[in-house]
């Protein structure tokens, strides 16, 4: 599926937030989602078989690469059950809890996280680099998306498949891409690297976490288009756009687009924060507040609903609003919400959280609050999953053909 569908077929994207430690909770819903299209089709099956574009951000770049990248024999690195395995053992070593910090003083802390990142990334690196070594953008299974943001040049930089192939300085190792997209301010160093094409000529890079762009990656690449798009009336002006953005993918206009998008969850209704507190903040309370970063917070967390109520507006003003599916939770509460609380208990929880997520009922984005609401009559996250399921396997069997 990676070379686009054929002409009058649907396209199907999948797309990851980021969200650190909480990526096991989108790990769940894609070992349900695999689970399921092996019932169907077989038990060789994998997530990359199913979806011509893969999107992730920080976490969620680091499990595109794990189920795109190709191992030995030509297939994906990772099954989708093995994401939380790869998550339990290894996110303890990323995150270490005993840090350098250790037994000092909050006051200190507080220094201390001015005086360099919380983690210093060594372990990330070189866990990363083991698992995906030189494989690059350009060799994934399905085209990819992953979004970067490109401290020199102060813009965006979204890494993708279509992009390798076509210019060797885009097509950077995957293992730099997951890095970058990765280096969180204020918990992880920002990462450099170069890129070399066969005439010497070279890329630089100086990449921090891509949640500062789009923490949802799902419209990386088409956030303005899809912002144009809900104020279009004129299907004839839609089609336009979206054939822009899909060219490689033949896209036309009786073209149907699925879009599955999962969240790492949120903590809206925690309510960490309010107005009154905030007036009085200065620089250190805005970068470090009882252990979180409300900054960052309030960055990826606006990032990722607002491009979920630009896609929800654009599919509902399509008429084809079962064809979004997000699945995310907005209750997490004290360290589930953390990015970086790896200890074994609070891993467990979120496993559990996932799992829990999978029975309760679909919900949609509302666009005046902000929170989740159930949909009546759509049943579970489960049961809409296994019908999306059935909808990429369908699809799959017909391009077969």
């Amino acid at each position: 599926m990676a070379s686009g569908s054929p002409r009058g077929k649907m396209v199907t994207v999948l797309s990851i937030d980021g969200g650190g430690v909480r990526g096991i909770i989108p790990g769940t819903i894609l070992a349900f989602l695999e689970c399921k299209l092996q019932q169907l089709d077989g038990p060789h099956q994998r997530i990359a078989d199913y979806f011509d574009i893969i999107a992730g951000t920080s976490t969620g770049g680091l499990m595109t690469a794990m189920i795109t990248a190709p191992n030995k024999d030509g297939r994906p690195m990772f099954e989708a059950c093995d994401i939380n395995k790869f998550y339990l053992e290894n996110c303890p070593k990323i995150f270490p809890q005993k840090s350098r910090c250790g037994t000092m003083s909050s006051t200190v802390k507080r220094l201390r996280a001015f005086m360099g990142p919380k983690y210093d990334g060594k372990k990330l690196r070189s866990i990363v680099n083991g698992l995906l070594g030189d494989t690059t953008l350009s060799q994934t299974l399905t085209n990819v998306v992953i979004p970067t943001f490109d401290i020199k040049h102060f813009q965006p930089v979204i890494f993708s498949t279509k992009d390798a192939k076509a210019n060797p300085l885009d097509n950077a190792r995957l293992a730099d891409v997951c890095i970058g997209t990765s280096a969180a301010p204020t918990y992880l160093p920002a990462h450099y690297f170069k890129t070399k094409d066969e005439s010497g000529q070279t890329r630089r890079f100086d990449l921090i976490d891509g949640g500062v762009a789009a923490n949802n990656p799902v419209s990386a690449k088409t956030r303005t288009r899809v912002r144009t798009l809900v104020a279009l009336s004129h299907v004839e002006s839609e089609t336009l756009l979206l054939n822009e953005e899909f060219e490689d993918l033949n896209l036309r206009v009786t073209d149907p687009i699925l879009v599955l998008s999962l969240g790492t969850g949120a903590a809206k209704r925690e309510e960490k924060y309010n107005a009154t507190k905030a007036s009085k903040w200065g620089l250190i309370h805005w970068i470090f507040h009882n252990g979180f970063t409300p900054l960052v917070d309030i960055f990826n967390d606006a990032s990722s609903d607002m491009v979920d109520i630009h896609l929800s507006t654009f599919f509902q003003f399509l008429k084809c609003k079962q064809n979004y599916l997000r699945i995310q939770v907005d209750d997490l509460t004290g360290k589930e919400s953390s990015v970086d609380v790896a200890t074994p208990k609070n891993l467990k929880k979120l496993m559990e959280r996932g799992q829990k997520l999978l029975q309760q009922p679909v919900s949609r984005v509302n666009l005046k609050t902000g929170s989740f609401e159930k949909i009546e009559g759509e049943g579970t996250n489960a049961d809409a999953l296994s019908h999306f399921a059935y909808r990429l396997s369908k699809e799959r069997k017909r391009r077969n053909k």
